[in-house]
C-alpha cells in the first residue's frame, strides 16, 4: 500500500494530518529545517508528536532538512539521539555529510533523501544508498518513464511530491532567497540561523516571484521575465504512480492553515483508497476528482499568495544593525 506522508508546522497541524488519514507525518525541528520558526517544533513538541503520531497509526518523521557547517554536526546529533529515544520513525535529510554521520552512530535509523538533495540519475540513488538512505525524493521534473526505470533497476524507496511547487532551478536548494536580505542570528542553543536562506536554516523570502525586468547596460530588453514558481497539485499521474509501486505520495505545506492541511490530507487519502478498492483494468474516473481538487486549490493558491505577500514585504525591510 502506498503512503501518504502529510506535513505539520505545529501540534494542531499533527492531529488534522492523523485524523485526516495520513500514513506518516513530517514535522521539523527548530532551526533545522527549512520553514520559519513558527512552522517548526521544539523538542517537547517533536515528542508530543510522536505520540500522537504513534497513537493515530502513524509514523513520524523529523526533517533535518537543511547544509550544516562542521560545528553544528555535533548539536545536531545530541537532538537526534534524543528523537531516536522518542521512537521517531526516521529522518528526511539534505547534507550528505549530515546522512553518513546520522547513518553511523544510528544505523537502524531511516534514513529519506529530501527533495534538497536533487538526485536525479540512478547514479545519484546508488550513491545515497551507499551512505544509509534507503528512500529518495524524486525530482519534479522526472517523467513517469524515468521513475518506472529507477524503480525496476534499483531497490529504494521512492517519494513523490504530490503537492509542491517547481522551480526554475533546483527545488530545496534555493539561492535566490537572500537576494534583498541576508540576516545571520543565533538560536538560543548557539545554532546559527540565516533568515533569508532557507538552506541554512532561516525561510524562504520567494523573491523570485516578484516583478522582474531584463537590462543590458542602460538598455530595457524586456519589461517582465517570469521565474517559474508555479504550485500544483498531482493529480493525474496518481494512479499511474500507485500503478508503478512508488512507496511514497508527499503532500507538502507546513505553513499552511490547519483546516485546509486536513482538507488535502482527506482528499488524497480518499482518492488513494478509491482507486486501490476499483476494479483493475477498468478505467479510472478522475473527473469528480477534478472537481472536489478545485475548490481546495482555490483556497491553497489564495493561502499560497497572502503567504508570499507577507514574505516579499519582509524582505524588503533593512537588516538591523549588530
Amino acid at each position: 500500500m502506498v503512503e501518504l506522508l502529510a506535513p505539520a508546522g505545529n501540534l494542531p497541524m499533527v492531529e488534522a494530518a492523523v485524523t485526516g488519514g495520513a500514513n506518516a507525518i513530517y514535522v521539523g525541528p527548530c532551526g533545522w529545517s527549512r520553514r520559519r520558526d513558527r512552522y517548526e517544533l521544539s523538542d517537547d513538541e517533536v515528542l508530543a508528536a510522536v505520540g500522537i503520531a504513534h497513537e493515530g497509526g502513524a509514523k513520524l518523521r523529523v526533517a533535518f532538512n537543511t547544509n550544516m557547517q562542521s560545528h553544528e554536526i555535533a548539536p545536531m546529533l545530541r537532538k537526534m539521539e534524543r528523537f531516536v529515544s522518542w521512537g521517531v520513525d526516521g529522518a528526511i535529510m539534505t547534507d550528505i555529510g549530515a546522512i553518513e554521520e546520522v547513518n553511523r552512530h544510528f544505523p537502524n535509523l531511516t534514513i529519506h533523501a529530501s527533495i534538497g538533495a536533487n538526485i536525479l540519475n540512478n547514479e545519484d540513488v546508488r550513491f545515497y544508498r551507499s551512505i544509509g538512505v534507503s528512500q529518495v525524493v524524486a525530482d519534479t521534473k522526472l517523467t513517469l518513464k524515468e521513475l518506472a526505470s529507477r524503480k525496476e533497476e534499483i531497490d529504494v524507496g521512492i517519494e513523490i511530491l504530490i503537492h509542491a511547487n517547481k522551480c526554475y532551478t533546483y527545488l530545496g536548494k534555493c539561492w535566490m532567497s537572500p537576494y534583498h536580505r541576508l540576516e545571520r542570528t543565533t538560536d538560543p542553543f548557539g545554532k546559527d540561523l540565516f533568515k533569508g536562506s532557507p538552506n541554512r536554516g532561516g525561510l524562504d523570502y520567494r523573491v523570485c516571484l516578484e516583478s522582474w525586468e531584463l537590462y543590458s547596460g542602460e538598455d530595457l530588453w524586456e519589461k517582465s521575465v517570469a521565474l517559474k514558481n508555479d504550485a500544483f497539485f498531482l493529480l493525474a499521474d496518481i494512479p499511474h504512480l500507485i500503478d508503478l509501486g512508488v512507496h511514497c505520495l508527499k503532500v507538502q505545506g507546513r505553513e499552511y492553515p490547519v483546516p485546509l492541511v486536513e482538507r488535502m490530507v482527506r482528499f488524497y487519502r480518499a482518492l488513494i483508497d478509491a482507486y486501490v478498492a476499483s476494479p483493475k483494468g477498468e478505467p479510472f474516473n478522475l473527473l469528480p476528482w477534478q472537481l472536489r481538487l478545485a475548490a481546495i486549490q482555490s483556497e491553497r493558491d489564495e493561502s499560497r499568495s497572502d503567504g508570499t505577500r507577507l514574505l516579499l514585504a519582509e524582505a524588503r525591510q533593512p537588516v538591523p544593525a549588530r
